[in-house]
């Protein structure tokens, strides 16, 4: 068989054990090693190869130092989890918006990000959210679809406003400056907070009924409430004004964030051993899962690259007469598609190394150190966005864990108006790639 046609095969085999549920690390393994096989003139040369690569390929793959920033961070999103920091941020918000038409849903909106900029993680920030704000946003009488609908997309915000565990993957993998991503990712960031509390705004006066105010606040509460939010702020500021002002690189920062967080735990939230513990174990989970994808993605690479897949995509992507910007779009209708298949994480580690060449070699009229950055933030809004769209939806699945007594239909039409609301911010970065570059060009100078 042709190695192309060989390659193009695996990467059928691999969608379908995706679809049917095998773990998309074990896909990738199993699609690697298998292809790799196959693809050389002889099987016992293909075993050798095989054997040969994984003798050094795990070592060569973890040793990488800008990894080792993930289980800082993931610990220290976890260990926040784990001290009331959700609740306290939450409480917080809703003290100073409220009292608006929407405002407990803007609320959570803010609890969010402030929360998904503590732990990187856009499912965690949704499953911990969902448990404190839901309750609130049903006391308050809030439609269904928005309440649901907005905690759903909330938590599609952590993977922007830094520190960002998909944002750090990405980087990696196309080997971009950690901190660079992080300043580009900033303004972004905030620009979706912004957009989503206005779809709230505009739902809740056309549908008057589905997002009352929360009514005013007495100023001993608005003083508590403010007072609470105080150490996320300190620690926010610490940890990532530390690396936008060069005192410290990710790693340390990520450290340091560790011991800010279980300290304030310790001492002020009450935090057990047992929460330690458990904190500790999830981060080795959830480590060993990016790790083992990691070294999938690489087998898969190998296996991609002997058969030419990447090369075949690039040319044919080159030669068909499409401009950059058609090209780009359609590569985020790929990105749309891959997001009701497997979560961002994996979409990033399988998907980048295949795309990012391609874009690469066209022309958008910037420098190659700027298309890596721009590209990654518009990519990386497209793949969160897989997170809210119908049928998978992992945020969605969540809060309907959380929500149980809600249709899941009701949740995909809640988040609808912010998924609207992405897709023209995505237009606009696009569009005018200066938003995305402005910090990192401010910041380097």
């Amino acid at each position: 068989m042709d190695n192309l046609v060989l390659g193009f095969a695996g990467l059928g085999a691999l969608f379908a054990l995706i679809a049917i549920r095998v773990p998309i690390a074990y896909a990738m393994i199993a699609v690697g090693l298998t292809g790799t096989v196959l693809a050389m003139p002889k099987t016992e040369l293909g075993l050798r190869i095989i054997f040969n690569q994984l003798k050094d390929l795990g070592y060569a793959q973890f040793s990488n130092y800008d990894l080792s920033v993930l289980p800082m961070f993931i610990l220290m999103g976890g260990l926040a989890s784990r001290t009331g920091l959700s609740r306290a941020l939450f409480r917080a918000a809703n003290a100073w918006l409220g009292r608006m038409r929407g405002g407990v849903a803007m609320a959570a909106l803010v609890g969010c990000a402030g929360f998904g900029a503590l732990c990187g993680s856009s499912t965690a920030t949704a499953s911990t959210m969902g448990q404190v704000a839901l309750p609130e946003l049903k006391r308050y009488r809030f439609s269904n679809p928005l309440a649901t609908g907005t905690v759903a997309a909330g938590g599609t915000l952590g993977i922007l406003i830094p520190p960002s565990v998909v944002l750090i993957v990405y980087a990696i993998i196309v080997e971009a400056n950690i901190v660079t991503m992080f300043a580009a990712a900033l303004i972004p960031g905030l620009m979706a907070l912004l957009f989503f509390m206005g779809a709230v705004a505009v739902y809740v006066r056309l549908f008057p009924g589905s997002g009352p105010s929360g009514g005013p606040v007495e100023r001993a509460e608005m003083v508590s409430a403010t007072l609470g939010v105080v150490p996320v702020v300190v620690i926010f500021g610490i940890v990532i004004g530390g690396i936008y002002a060069g005192i410290y690189n990710p790693t340390p920062a990520a450290a340091i964030g560790v011991v800010l967080v279980g300290l304030y735990g310790v001492v002020w939230a009450g935090l057990t051993r047992a929460a330690f513990v458990d904190a500790l174990l999830e981060t080795a989970r959830t480590t060993g899962m990016i790790y083992l994808i990691l070294f999938g993605a690489e087998l898969l690479k190998i296996f991609m690259a002997r058969a030419g897949v990447p090369q075949a995509a690039a040319e044919w992507m080159m030669n068909s007469g499409l401009g950059a910007y058609e090209i780009l779009a359609l590569i985020i209708i790929a990105f749309l598609i891959f997001g009701c298949l497997m979560d961002s994480l994996s979409m990033v580690i399988l998907a980048i190394p295949f795309f990012w060449p391609v874009v690469a070699g066209l022309d958008f009229g910037l420098s190659p150190a700027d298309t890596k950055i721009w590209f990654g933030i518009v990519i990386l809004i497209v793949v969160e966005l897989g997170l809210i769209t119908p049928p998978v939806g992992l945020n969605v699945f969540i809060i309907n864990q959380i929500a149980k007594d809600v249709p899941m239909r009701q949740t995909f039409a809640g988040v609808m108006p912010f998924f609207a609301s992405e897709i023209v911010r995505v237009a606009l970065l696009v569009a005018f790639p200066a938003i995305t570059l402005f910090l990192p060009r401010l910041l380097s100078n």
